[in-house]
């Protein structure tokens, strides 16, 4: 290119001026063109850097500090989400790249195929920083809105994917149009031919983006929600949604990830509706040895009325069981004859007399003790009750605390609860035959 052409173009822009000025004073040395282009373009790029680094400082160095001490004077939450999601890097990072857009082209006039590949790269970055403050800007509205009582438990995170996805075919679209000048709907056009291939490598995010659409419509999970797997280990509370997996922290403190699809694939159990209730189900049982069951005397039954939560339902009982007995004229000589009281059945009314006394057992819940089906293990008898909290501690304690008090007080209705035997058992039982057997070696050595 020679100096005259070089004059006649940039003569029609203010940065051309700049060039032909710059290219002037250097050509005055006596240098070639070629060389005298090199020389002007490594100037003025030097200048042009350095103003960007000059601006960059001033930008973040005075102007973002200035931010950031307002910032942290307010009162509202959502300027510290746009701070930690580093949305002023993102605001100034754009403002470079457009002013290297608008700087650094002009330089190069001398190298039209050099210029031209770098205003395609500086296109690029503009659209990438763009991409970060809106990101930066979404992740704010995402933290704003987790922090709202109407989405505290939405799988905002999901969404939140689904944009990002969204903006980056939007990004693949123009950075495709940039590289080969043609059209963006060029590009969709070709993209509508792969479709098939694109079903089959998103697949997962498809099946993600789906299942976190029924999971929040259907309000099957929350973050924040107790759920159960066993198949995949999962026992805990539910940290993050994804579009792509859902993370679960057990109460052994691990972390399990599942892929979000699986809760529509897959049961599990959800303990929401437990916590919501106020109330926590005991479901347990005492195995009665059946050898201990029998009649109470009167001499017994007189001594059990002693035990005040029992005595109202004893004297009930006992008017019940004479006005049965004397209306069927039961002979009452044998106890099996006419209706009569059982140890069992007494220590059965005490559990649910204790059990209606007892501060930490819901009231207004299913309250009741059943017998089940006699095993080789003894006649069950089931506690099913609801305590008056869902954390897990004050639940273990509270039926620790019944338990506790009933396996002590079953002696008192001379029952016994079935153990399978231990080895000391065992000794005890064997030690007088062995002790005859011993006796009687002896004896016949001695004749």
């Amino acid at each position: 290119m020679e100096k005259t052409n070089i004059i006649n173009i940039s003569s029609k822009e203010t940065s051309s001026l700049i060039y032909n000025w710059t290219f002037e004073h250097i050509e005055a040395v006596g240098l070639s063109d070629r060389i005298t282009h090199i020389l002007t373009s490594v100037c003025l790029l030097i200048a042009a850097f350095t103003v960007l680094f000059i601006i960059n400082y001033i930008v973040l160095s005075i102007f973002k500090s200035t931010f950031i001490r307002i910032i942290k004077r307010t009162k509202s939450k959502w300027d510290d989400y746009l701070l930690e999601n580093k949305g002023l890097d993102c605001l100034s990072l754009l403002i470079m790249t457009i002013l290297a857009q608008q700087m650094l082209p002009p330089i190069f006039i001398g190298f039209p195929s050099l210029m031209n590949g770098l205003g395609k790269f500086l296109d690029i970055l503009v659209i990438f920083a763009v991409y970060k403050l809106i990101n930066a800007l979404l992740k704010t509205v995402r933290d704003i809105l987790r922090n709202t009582k109407a989405f505290i438990d939405k799988p905002l995170d999901s969404y939140l994917q689904v944009i990002q996805i969204f903006l980056f075919f939007i990004i693949g679209t123009l950075i495709f149009s940039i590289l080969t000048g043609n059209s963006p709907w060029s590009f969709l056009v070709s993209l509508g031919a792969a479709s098939a291939i694109l079903m089959l490598v998103f697949k997962d995010t498809i099946l993600g983006f789906v299942a976190s659409i029924q999971v929040s419509a259907n309000d099957s999970v929350r973050v924040g929600d107790w759920i159960e797997m066993p198949k995949y280990g999962v026992d805990g509370d539910v940290l993050q949604i994804n579009l792509n997996n859902v993370k679960v922290q057990n109460f052994d403190k691990t972390v399990v990830t599942i892929p979000t699809y699986t809760l529509l694939s897959d049961s599990f159990k959800n303990y929401r509706g437990m916590q919501d209730s106020g109330g926590r189900r005991i479901k347990r049982s005492i195995n009665i040895k059946i050898s201990s069951i029998r009649y109470l005397s009167n001499e017994e039954i007189a001594e059990l009325k002693k035990i005040q939560l029992l005595a109202p339902y004893i004297d009930k009982r006992q008017e019940e069981i004479e006005e049965y007995n004397a209306l069927n004229k039961a002979d009452r000589s044998t106890l099996v004859n006419g209706r009569n009281m059982t140890n069992v059945g007494l220590f059965r009314a005490y559990i649910v007399a204790y059990a209606k006394h007892h501060p930490d057992i819901h009231k207004n819940m299913t309250l009741m003790v059943r017998q089940l089906s006699p095993t080789e293990h003894g006649l069950p008898l089931e506690l099913y009750m609801f305590t008056n909290g869902t954390a897990w501690a004050f639940f273990e304690d509270t039926m620790s605390d019944i338990f506790d008090h009933l396996f002590a007080a079953i002696k008192y209705f001379d029952l016994e609860v079935f153990e399978l035997p231990a080895s000391d058992d065992l000794r005890d039982a064997l030690k007088p035959i062995l002790t005859e057997i011993s006796k009687s070696l002896k004896s016949e050595q001695v004749k």
